[in-house]
């Protein structure tokens, strides 16, 4: 099993509307809007690594409202 957590920068107001669509999306654990440099962040998990990266590339990054992600996989 594959772990990740993606950090999302949103649009002004849309990071809520993200959130939420984020929770009812295949491969997320949870989703949570949070204060800092960016507006959302993402737990997903996956059988193998592309699994979880192209959640990021197909999914989240087509959601109206983001913009910038960052993606950071866990290694252990």
């Amino acid at each position: 099993m594959v772990y990740a957590y993606v950090l999302i920068d949103t649009a002004a107001g849309t990071s809520g509307e993200v959130c939420q669509t984020l929770r009812d999306t295949a491969n997320v654990v949870e989703a949570h809007v949070i204060a800092g440099d960016f507006d959302v962040i993402v737990e997903l998990t996956g059988d193998e690594p592309h699994d979880v990266l192209g959640t990021v590339t197909t999914t989240i990054r087509s959601l109206e409202g983001v913009g910038t992600t960052r993606t950071y996989v866990c290694i252990d």
